[in-house]
């Protein structure tokens, strides 16, 4: 009894959300990525934001994981590109995320990210003070190479979501009960 109750202490659990069938069927069916995106992102966010903690992505699965964090890059990356991503303290989203997308076949998404995140570690000092508005809008004319990254995100980013959601199809029980 004692040997059963460690083991369940440390089994580590595994969140899948309940999604409804109807509702994921009816998205599967229409074969609109973007929906399924959004219908797979939905619950690991209200489920992060429940929790308060980003501990809880070691609960997800890889797909799982790439989806949340895919979700979080795109997001900052169209309001202010890598940059802002990194000042707002999202670097921990990144560094597993080239070898998800290329295991995926982002190959080319993998490496915009990768090299996000080698410019990153060549100015990290740059990113680890706290930044006035002032300092945070400099960093866009210090950094001009995340330019060229953030086009190429932006470029890819449509294409990158078609693979991620052509391996959840084929992955679903991965992403939701």
């Amino acid at each position: 009894m004692v040997f059963t109750i460690f083991l369940t202490t440390i089994k580590k659990v595994s969140f899948l959300p309940h999604i409804d069938k109807e509702k994921l069927e009816q998205t599967l069916a229409a074969g609109d990525d973007f929906a399924l995106f959004d219908l797979l992102a939905e619950p690991l966010h209200e489920e992060l934001y429940r929790r308060q903690e980003f501990h809880f992505m070691d609960e997800l699965t890889e797909g799982q994981q790439l989806i949340l964090s895919y979700d979080y890059l795109r997001s900052q990356v169209a309001q202010g590109g890598f940059i802002q991503f990194l000042v707002n303290g999202y670097i921990g989203l990144l560094p597993e995320m080239p070898g998800w997308l290329q295991r995926m076949g982002a190959h080319e998404m993998a490496q915009v990210v990768d090299d996000a995140i080698k410019v990153y570690v060549l100015n990290h000092d740059l990113f680890s003070k706290d930044l006035s508005n002032e300092k945070f809008a400099k960093l866009y004319e210090e950094l001009k190479e995340f330019e060229i990254i953030d086009s190429r995100f932006a470029t890819l980013n449509d294409a990158t979501i078609h693979i991620i959601m052509e391996y959840a199809r084929t992955h679903i029980n991965e992403f939701a009960s």
